[in-house]
């Protein structure tokens, strides 16, 4: 926990925050005693929804912790005074679970307000209160500037010992997940300002990463009159491709094919070897990523006669690490006309985990082969994209996923697919009423391919014109950067850009991410560096490699 001083500081930084974030023109106080509107805003509400409380909030400091499944879920922003409501949504089916959500109202509103999007299968109430995807650690909170925040569970909540994918069986349940929760609970929030403020929000946002960066793009295709800024972090798009190549790579890990730790780290010194210095600067980290995969062959590693151990791979192995490099091809074409998930990158294969996450060992591989079912060790892909063919596309969970063949199950994948996955290029509603969408690709990233969200951008270019697109959309790639922000500078304040964007219409250039420290007092920048609006990416000019003046963003 940080001590007095770190408390001082959140509060006196959140207090700036205000400053920074200029007002929208409706910003608001609290209608009359804040105490008694925001324990005023407790019991039933309109369209099914229910406040089961509301209780007025102390400011508080910030605060750091131990450990944490990401880095920036470490870092509990100091927050000023707000109502904390949470409230839940019944449901149709009866033996669906209610929407569960939380809305942060601050005492004094800027009138905008901030939707946080889910991560995973989601079943965890997402609060509001930490930071959003790719922000600064040292920068005041979105709800310490100001905005009113919230998020949902996005209709279910994962139980101790459960797979995470068993609400799928619930078909309202699995609806909700896709999309519906985030649409329901963007409607109560919209409520819950008019009643508390007297007036609707003037401007909306939806940051998300992941799961949450998937929502967002759901939002702007299915619901493009509610938002007029989304920032999609290593969105996970074509949902059905990422479960099914997910289970594909951990398929080829079995027996011989499982690569043990210290070959992550040969292939990984394999590839900066092959790429680190293609940029003009040998600082271990690959900024052209795209270029790398291309140069790289993992078969230079083969075993020769008198070889073995931790210093060669076998066949197996290097089939594995194709594999995982190669496409995923479906029998059939799913939503949108896509019949195949892209394969991985390269660079950042033995980045450490933070928490859970990390590299090839947390995502890809675990610290033992894949077993039937999933197990702890195994890797995240593995759990995640095996229960998924288990529990959503068969919708049995004793299945052998090995004998499992897509085409056996075409009408329920087809069904899924048009539910989860948010491949519509046609942005062109989102476009027309003025809303502004950023995404942003980590290509170190083994939870899901970046090259996923690259060529969703590019199909958007194809439908749209690339002028078009860029009048609303960025794509930004972030070289080394893992799934959850570490291994390489990751940090920026897209908040920022957005609102800068949408509301003065400043369109957003070429950025610059930050890698920073998590201290008890401080937040230090150790590395900067370019991020470069797609196809561009960093190249060294001169300086120290620490600084982003020493590169630039080369096509």
């Amino acid at each position: 926990m940080a001590g007095s001083l770190t408390g001082q500081r959140g509060w006196l930084g959140a207090v700036t925050g205000l400053l920074l974030a200029a007002p929208a023109a409706n910003a608001a106080t609290m209608i009359g005693d804040a105490g008694a509107t925001c324990s005023g805003l407790a019991g039933p509400a309109p369209q099914a929804v229910r406040i089961d409380s509301a209780a007025l909030q102390a400011p508080s400091p910030v605060s750091v912790s131990e450990r944490a499944p990401t880095p920036a879920a470490r870092i509990s922003p100091a927050n000023p005074a707000f109502c904390k409501v949470l409230g839940h949504i019944d449901p149709t089916d009866p033996k669906a679970p209610p929407i569960r959500f939380e809305v942060n109202l601050p005492v004094e509103w800027n009138g905008r307000s901030l939707q946080y999007g889910g991560g995973g299968f989601n079943g965890v109430l997402i609060t509001g209160l930490g930071l959003p995807p790719a922000y600064p650690y040292d920068k005041p909170s979105p709800l310490a500037r100001g905005f009113v925040t919230y998020g949902t569970d996005s209709g279910h909540e994962t139980k101790p010992g459960e797979p995470p994918q068993t609400f799928a069986l619930n078909a309202e349940a699995f609806e909700n997940f896709a999309h519906r929760s985030y649409k329901t609970v963007r409607d109560a929030a919209v409520a819950l300002m008019v009643r508390t403020y007297g007036s609707r929000p003037e401007r909306m946002y939806y940051m998300g990463s992941s799961e949450g960066g998937r929502e967002g793009l759901t939002m702007a295709q299915r619901y493009p009159d509610d938002f007029d800024g989304i920032f999609a972090r290593v969105p996970v798009i074509n949902w059905v491709g990422l479960l099914h190549g997910s289970t594909r790579s951990g398929l080829v890990t079995m027996g011989d094919g499982w690569i043990r730790p210290a070959q992550v780290k040969l292939v990984n010194d394999a590839v900066l070897e092959v790429c680190d210095k293609a940029d003009g600067a040998d600082d271990r980290l690959i900024e052209n990523a795209v270029d790398c995969k291309a140069k790289f062959d993992p078969g230079t590693l083969r075993c020769t006669d008198g070889q073995s151990g931790d210093q060669c791979l076998v066949d197996a192995q290097i089939r594995a690490i194709e594999t995982l490099h190669s496409s995923y091809k479906f029998p059939f074409a799913l939503a949108n006309g896509l019949d195949d998930y892209p394969g991985w990158g390269v660079s950042g294969e033995d980045t450490p985990a933070f928490g859970p996450t990390g590299g090839w060992m947390s995502w890809w591989l675990g610290t033992a082969p894949p077993a039937q079912p999933p197990v702890q060790s195994n890797g995240i892909a593995w759990i995640y994209g095996a229960g998924g063919i288990r529990y959503v596309f068969a919708r049995d969970p004793e299945l052998d996923v090995t004998k499992y063949r897509p085409e056996d199950y075409k009408e329920r994948l087809l069904q899924v697919s048009q539910l989860m996955d948010s491949t519509d290029p046609d942005l062109s509603r989102f476009r027309n009423r003025g809303g502004k969408l950023i995404v942003l690709e980590h290509m170190a990233d083994y939870a899901q391919s970046p090259y996923a969200g690259i060529r969703y951008f590019e199909n958007v270019q194809r439908k749209l014109g690339k002028a078009e697109t860029a009048q609303f959309a960025r794509l930004y790639t972030a070289p080394g950067v893992d799934h959850v922000g570490s291994g390489a500078p990751a940090n920026v304040d897209m908040l920022d850009v957005l609102v800068a964007w949408v509301e003065k219409g400043e369109a957003p250039a070429d950025l610059t991410v930050a890698q920073q420290t998590i201290a008890p007092s401080s937040f230090a920048t150790v590395r900067t560096l370019p991020l470069c609006q797609w196809p561009s990416w960093p190249r060294y000019k001169s300086g120290p490699v620490e600084a982003s003046s020493s590169f630039a963003c080369a096509p």
